[in-house]
């Protein structure tokens, strides 16, 4: 299974973030353009720089040109992180982390938990963004967990059921359509809950943190 980390041009994550999951096989290091000036801070070298390359720094290009492998594509009917995304398909990538996916515009932040959607048949993307951990799942998933944690749930549609077993606020066949119902801050009642989806995606976010500390991804 071939994972990468694909760093945008958002808030720059942590140097600690990346270290992690390079431990967990997330082996290639992917900048969607603009992310690469926040690889540069971290000392981070990335394999790859993908993007139309009109925001990475003048700089910061000219210090990768020798190290990385810079990919210009011009297109715009994709953004950079899309492009980085099918770029990992086409190299047979099945999982990616985005990271600096967040930041100050609320627009590239709603696109980029799009893009989670979008490509979730063709590559599964998680995100850490401050210390949120978000991945999508349209099936039957078991996390390990410790009494207390703190998971919420968000679906989109009225098609998508959710069923749990663990958590406080239980969900039997319910469904959580976006700008209606949510599981926001829900909690584990023991060291496993297990979520049953059925007819479409839904958005898992727990406290990474939490989860990194007592070793729960």
């Amino acid at each position: 299974m071939k994972k990468c980390i694909i760093i945008a041009n958002g808030r720059s994550p942590s140097k600690n973030v990346v270290r992690f999951f390079k431990k967990k096989n997330y082996s290639t290091i992917i900048c969607a353009d603009g992310g690469a000036n926040s690889a540069v801070k971290l000392g981070l070298v990335p394999d790859f720089i993908i993007g139309d390359l009109d925001s990475i720094k003048p700089e910061v290009l000219k210090f990768y040109s020798d190290k990385s492998t810079i990919i210009k594509i011009k297109r715009q009917n994709d953004t950079d992180v899309e492009k980085c995304l099918k770029f990992a398909i086409r190299r047979g990538f099945s999982n990616a982390l985005l990271l600096g996916v967040t930041g100050d515009r609320l627009d590239h932040t709603i696109c980029n938990l799009g893009i989670v959607l979008k490509f979730y048949n063709q590559i599964k993307c998680s995100i850490v963004a401050e210390n949120s951990y978000l991945i999508p799942t349209d099936e039957t998933l078991f996390l390990k967990s410790i009494s207390g944690e703190t998971i919420s749930i968000y679906a989109f549609d009225k098609k998508t059921k959710i069923t749990s077993e663990g958590l406080k606020y239980s969900l039997r066949n319910s469904t959580l359509t976006f700008g209606e119902k949510e599981s926001t801050s829900n909690v584990a009642l023991s060291n496993s809950v297990k979520i049953v989806v059925k007819g479409g995606i839904i958005f898992i976010i727990r406290d990474f943190k939490f989860i990194k500390k007592n070793d729960l991804i």
